[in-house]
C-alpha cells in the first residue's frame, strides 16, 4: 500500500467537496503520522494571516498534542468534542491550497539525518518545546502566532522526516521566538509604565 505523502493529505483536506471537515477525519487521514503531522498543519495555520481569534482555536489541538508527545504516548488522544467538532471546509479551502506548495517545497529539502537526535528523550524534548510554544499560541497577542507556529511547523516536520539539522534549526527558532516575546513584552511594559506615569503627572 503506497502512504501518501503529507503534501497530498493536505492537497486532498482542499479538494475534498463535502461541506465539513472535522479534527477526526485529518487524524484518520494522517494515520500513524498522526502526531507530528497535526502538529504540522496546525503549527503552518498559526504562521498564515488569520482573524482575530483564530490563533487560540488553532492552536488547541497543538496545546493536547504536544503534551501527549512529551509524555511519550504512541496513540494520540482529543476530546471527543474537539474531534467532532465541524470545521467549514470553505473556510479552510483557500488556507490547505496555500499550505500545499509550501509542504511540497520543505519535503523536497528534508531528509533523515542526524537521526540519533530522534531518541525517545529527542522527541519528549520537541514535545515540550512544542507544548511551551503552544502555551504562547493561545495568547491572544497581535501577530504573536508568527514565530512560535513557524517553529511548531518546522520541529514536527522534522519528526515526521527524522531530519536532526530541521530540529536543530526547530530549537534555534524557539529561542529567538523566546526572545522576541520577552522584547514584546518588555516594551509594552514599558509603554504602559510611561502611560501611567503621563496620566499621574496630570493630577
Amino acid at each position: 500500500m503506497t502512504i501518501q505523502s503529507l503534501s497530498d493529505v493536505i492537497e486532498s483536506f482542499g479538494e475534498d467537496t463535502r461541506p465539513v471537515l472535522t479534527v477526526g477525519q485529518m487524524l484518520e487521514q494522517f494515520d500513524s503520522r498522526a502526531f507530528g503531522a497535526m502538529l504540522f498543519v496546525f503549527g503552518l495555520l498559526n504562521c498564515l494571516p488569520l482573524p482575530p481569534g483564530s490563533s487560540t482555536l488553532l492552536s488547541l489541538p497543538i496545546l493536547l498534542l504536544a503534551p501527549q508527545i512529551a509524555l511519550g504516548r504512541e496513540v494520540p488522544w482529543l476530546p471527543r468534542k474537539l474531534v467532532e467538532h465541524p470545521l467549514k471546509r470553505d473556510d479552510l479551502r483557500g488556507l490547505f491550497r496555500k499550505l500545499t506548495p509550501i509542504v511540497r517545497r520543505m519535503e523536497l529539502v528534508t531528509r533523515p539525518r542526524l537521526e540519533i537526535l530522534f531518541a525517545p528523550a529527542g522527541e519528549r524534548l520537541i514535545g515540550v518545546v512544542c507544548t511551551l510554544l503552544a502555551l504562547v499560541l493561545v495568547l491572544p497577542i497581535p501577530l504573536g502566532n508568527l514565530a512560535p507556529g513557524a517553529t511548531v511547523a518546522v520541529l514536527s516536520l522534522a519528526l515526521l522526516q527524522r531530519d536532526g539539522l530541521l530540529a536543530l534549526l526547530g530549537y534555534l527558532m524557539a529561542a529567538v521566538s523566546v526572545g522576541i516575546l520577552v522584547l514584546s513584552a518588555s516594551v509594552v511594559a514599558a509603554a504602559v509604565d510611561r502611560l501611567l506615569h503621563m496620566f499621574s503627572g496630570l493630577f
